[in-house]
């Protein structure tokens, strides 16, 4: 898009008042959350974009670009490549308006999504074993057949689709002081500030993203779009690389703020939503709650009105084990610690007096040697992050040695399935941690690739139910090993970290 191109605010809040969503989408409730309301001591309200009939708001920026596209395109079809929301919008809206609809989706797509796009009436293609390689296919049927493609987020009428929210969100409560909404793409967004700072723009617009999928807060250090690394797929609604061109355009306009959450942000989110509505929100669902809380507490705001946006439910029935093992970590309900005590009779009666009574979530222990004890255990919390300093105080006090591993993402999701092994000799090893998109045969090839050149010395693999699996394994390397190592790993292609000096890995198992 050239800048002479560029369309103004005006002609944006054109588009979005004129957008003919609803022959398919629904005016969705602004509801109140008065149980988190009355904890953080402010008005929440929730726009309820799961109650869509594809239970997400991307219908809306679909639809709206569907509906607007001449008679001859529409007579040649349209195709679209996603894995998730966009997809079931397009299939929904080509069946609303009689279009030929293609979506093309990886082919390590989860059975539930792929039937329910054909639910909605859209012809599936799988192809790759990624996004990226599905949309390169959808482009090249584009081309090939004359179809129209439908970009989820980067598109004028795709973006004014979805600003059809904060229209509505005005309707329903045109006293709101801030609105919080969650960033991918960002189309929803761009769609929602520009529409806000059209209108009354003394409301402020914040922006939520993933802390480790943050392609909005990269774009804005850098002046411009760029390109992030790697993307964590829990929240895989925003797992986006690259934030598009024209919705960082308008966020960096229009926006007034942005905010990081960290997993067990969204993780709490998710049990704030369902405790108040009886909702199940998918992760990027929450994400927007998550972030509104932690500006809230960050800001001290008191006796605001504060509307954020649940923008889809489409969530794996399965991934809850996920959530629901570390909502109380979001919200400092819990705290997760790595402590020596004496080994000999009675210590674990001590040590519990010492942490005054509290509840014991979670003790992990093996015997290890005749004089000390490592032990892995998790502490109920009353008033979050103080009370956890006090705990870790007391224990220094009493000459406990303690390392907090609350926020240590390798202890959370696989130290603490492992505690009670160490080799019975000395091995040169080192620890890497991957995740891999959940497919038949990724594990095989993960141990091809690796597993037949060294010893691997360790080994945990954790899948909540999501479409992606998590390993920590440990390799016997030597110096002169890495080198040949390194290479393997980017032949193997999966995103992978070193955790060679992680302290839970010291701790309990080197």
């Amino acid at each position: 898009m050239s800048n002479s191109s560029y369309q103004t605010g005006a002609e944006y809040l054109r588009q979005i008042l004129r957008a003919p969503i609803y022959e398919v989408a629904t005016v969705t409730p602004l509801q109140d959350m008065p149980r988190l309301s009355e904890r953080i001591n402010n008005r929440v309200q929730l726009k309820r974009e799961d109650r869509q009939p594809v239970h997400s708001f991307k219908l809306r920026g679909a639809y709206n670009m569907v509906a607007n596209l001449t008679q001859e395109q529409k007579n040649a079809g349209v195709i679209a490549a996603s894995a998730g929301n966009h997809a079931q919008g397009m299939a929904l809206s080509g069946t609303k308006l009689g279009i030929q609809t293609t979506i093309v989706m990886p082919k390590t797509t989860p059975d539930i999504k792929v039937e329910a796009v054909k639910g909605f009436g859209g012809n599936v293609v799988l192809h790759g074993s990624n996004f990226d390689e599905a949309k390169a296919e959808a482009e090249r049927l584009s081309q090939l057949h004359g179809y129209t493609f439908v970009p989820p987020f980067d598109h004028p009428l795709v973006i004014a689709g979805q600003g059809t929210i904060g229209m509505e969100m005005l309707q329903q409560n045109g006293h709101l002081d801030y609105i919080f909404v969650p960033v991918g793409g960002g189309g929803l967004a761009a769609g929602i500030a520009v529409l806000i700072k059209q209108l009354m723009p003394e409301i402020k617009v914040i922006a939520v993203e993933p802390e480790d999928s943050s392609c909005l807060k990269a774009a804005l250090d850098a002046g411009e779009p760029v390109i992030l690394d790697q993307v964590s797929m829990f929240a895989d609604g925003v797992a986006v690389k690259r934030i598009g061109d024209e919705t960082f355009r308008l966020c960096q306009k229009y926006l007034d703020g942005h905010i990081s959450v960290s997993s067990d942000e969204i993780c709490a989110a998710v049990k704030d939503i369902f405790e108040d509505t009886r909702a199940i929100a998918e992760p990027s669902g929450a994400l927007a709650l998550a972030g509104l809380k932690k500006f809230a507490d960050q800001h001290q705001l008191e006796n605001k009105q504060l509307g954020t946006v649940l923008s889809g439910a489409n969530t794996n029935f399965h991934g809850l084990r996920y959530v629901s093992e570390r909502c109380e970590l979001g919200e400092k309900r819990e705290g997760l610690l790595a402590v020596t005590i004496p080994e000999r009779q009675g210590a674990f009666f001590e040590f519990c007096n010492l942490i005054g009574g509290r509840a014991v979530t979670e003790f992990n222990y093996r015997y290890n040697d005749d004089k000390l004890a490592n032990i892995f255990v998790g502490v109920r919390l009353q008033e979050g992050q103080e009370e956890l300093d006090n705990i870790i105080n007391d224990l220094q006090k009493g000459e406990y040695p303690v390392v907090d591993l609350s926020d240590d993402e390798m202890a959370k999701l696989h130290i603490r399935y492992m505690i009670g092994g160490k080799p019975s000799k000395t091995i040169q090893e080192r620890l890497y941690s991957f995740e891999f998109p959940e497919y038949p045969g990724a594990l095989v090839r993960f141990l091809s690739t690796l597993g037949t050149h060294w010893n691997i010395s360790l080994f945990n693999y954790r899948n909540h139910g999501a479409d992606y699996g998590r390993v920590l394994c440990g390799f016997e390397l030597t110096d002169s090993d890495l080198a040949s190592f390194s290479k393997h790993l980017e032949e193997l292609g999966y995103q992978w970290k070193d955790e060679t000096d992680n302290l839970a890995y010291r701790f309990f198992l080197s």
